[in-house]
């Protein structure tokens, strides 16, 4: 164990996965895992809400997302399912101009899939008229595929230098995205389930790997291929959430000098409704090879996403000094749905990273203008 490793609780070191997320008596599992589950059937979680057992499907939220970032900008893909409905997200950073391109489009439930798990070439899909996302996991063998297309209607957001040089700025367009990219996971998996609150059955479950990227993205007719720095992170998450509910959340991925050496890194690191996020949360540096895991974190921005301009900085910081990074937000995305039950202010944040990271050893990893991603999310369902 390292210098660092002290401030780590015990409860987060991996232990084996058993098979079923959800056991035979409807108890959903805690803690964190060194595998994929063979099921994670959460709907059959007993009482997980206050809500009677037959709206657990209205109640449950699961994605598949991922990041990839290439030379000149960051993908977002998700497939996403709600209950209520589903929906079909790309997202794409162009860091040349800091101009945010996203398309939105909502679906069906009924007509969104996602994954009964990441193994054996299990699929996530959802299709509309205009495009799709997919994914094919095979997590077994450390690989997943991520296919997709957006057509038409897209918000294109630009900060206000740009502005000056362009005359416009936030708008509704036409653009195309269209993207395939094979997927080889680099470090061991983070696979957590963590207790929320006013339940002791709710759950957050969240498995998230570092793989590299090969393939390629077209985006209004640019092709944007893959090359030695070009990295991934796969996000599959599910959950219930409390009804009033708030989380944050920054990444990188990518390749950093170590040693020397170009080497594959990447981490996460967010804040939620965890009841104990001393033991569980997750918190973490990707490395090749190895995981070091990282204790809990607190966020504060110099302004409030809704009010974002131009630039914001957030701050993201644990007790111990071995988190110490500014996140400098260049572009922002909102995605704000307040309809009747359902109140969602979601915004997703593009820009660099400043300061550092330290791993259970004490190794101190400079991030100093490495892309960052965030999001700032509040939830009132």
């Amino acid at each position: 164990m390292g210098e660092y490793s002290k401030y780590i609780s015990e409860k987060r070191r991996s232990v084996p996965t058993p098979k079923d997320l959800v056991d035979e008596n409807g108890k959903v599992v805690f803690g964190t895992f060194d595998k994929e589950f063979e099921t994670m059937e959460l709907l059959r979680a007993k009482k997980p809400t206050r809500a009677p057992q037959f709206l657990n499907k209205f109640k449950l939220t699961l994605w598949e997302a991922t990041e990839v970032h290439l030379k000149n900008g960051v993908l977002l893909a998700v497939v996403c399912d709600m209950g209520i409905f589903g929906k079909q997200l790309n997202m794409f950073y162009d860091k040349r101009t800091k101009t945010v391109y996203c398309w939105d489009t909502q679906q069906k439930s009924k007509l969104t899939t996602i994954a009964p798990n990441l193994i054996n070439g299990a699929v996530a899909e959802v299709q509309t008229d205009v495009g799709f996302v997919k994914y094919v996991n095979s997590f077994e063998k450390g690989e997943a595929q991520l296919s997709g297309k957006h057509i038409g209607k897209c918000l294109i957001s630009t900060p206000e230098e740009y502005v000056k040089s362009t005359g416009w700025k936030d708008k509704f367009g036409e653009a195309t995205i269209e993207y395939d990219f094979q997927l080889k996971r680099v470090s061991l998996p983070s696979n957590v389930s963590i207790p929320f609150p006013y339940s002791d059955n709710r759950t957050l479950y969240s498995q998230k790997d570092l793989f590299k990227a090969e393939g390629k993205l077209i985006i209004n007719g640019e092709e944007m291929l893959t090359d030695e720095d070009s990295a991934a992170i796969i996000d599959d998450h599910r959950g219930y959430y409390p009804r009033k509910a708030h989380y944050d959340w920054v990444s990188t991925m990518g390749t950093i000098n170590i040693n020397g050496e170009k080497k594959m890194f990447g981490f996460n690191l967010t804040h939620n409704q965890s009841t104990n996020e001393e033991d569980y949360n997750e918190n973490l540096i990707f490395l090749e090879g190895r995981t070091s895991l990282l204790p809990p974190v607190k966020f504060t921005r110099s302004i409030e996403s809704k009010d974002y301009v131009n630039f914001s900085e957030w701050e993201v910081k644990d007790e111990y000094d071995m988190v110490n990074l500014k996140f400098k937000v260049y572009g922002v995305n909102p995605m704000i749905m307040h309809a009747g039950v359902v109140n969602i202010d979601y915004y997703v944040a593009w820009g660099e990273l400043e300061g550092y990271l330290r791993d259970e050893d004490g190794t101190k990893y400079v991030l100093d203008g490495m892309m960052g991603i965030g999001e700032d999310k509040t939830l009132l369902l």
